[in-house]
């Protein structure tokens, strides 16, 4: 081998070698970034079915609600039918009493 060849293959080696280095500081913030991207979507999607979630228990709650005020209001209508039937069985007591 010539001078020169040896000079160029030795060059060479150390290219080599410097090619083939990883870069670890680049790939842990690839990574990084990545991992940090997939958390935020995954916050943002938990999030909209947590209020999807609250807004379905709000329209059942509202159904509630309504159900509890059609109820008292038959309790009242109730209460009225059993004022008027308590004054006419004592309408009749007071009449057997009468009679009897």
């Amino acid at each position: 081998m010539t001078a020169m060849s040896l000079a160029t293959a030795q060059s060479a080696v150390p290219l080599a070698t410097a090619a083939h280095t990883t870069n670890y500081a680049t790939i842990i913030i690839s990574v990084g970034i990545v991992f940090v991207i997939g958390a935020v979507i995954a916050v943002v999607v938990s999030s909209y079915f947590r209020l999807q979630g609250h807004r379905a228990d709000a329209v059942a709650m509202a159904s509630y609600r309504k159900l509890a005020e059609d109820a008292v209001a038959n309790q009242q209508e109730l209460r009225g039918q059993l004022a008027q039937l308590t004054e006419k069985v004592q309408a009749v007591e007071k009449l057997m009493r009468e009679v009897g």
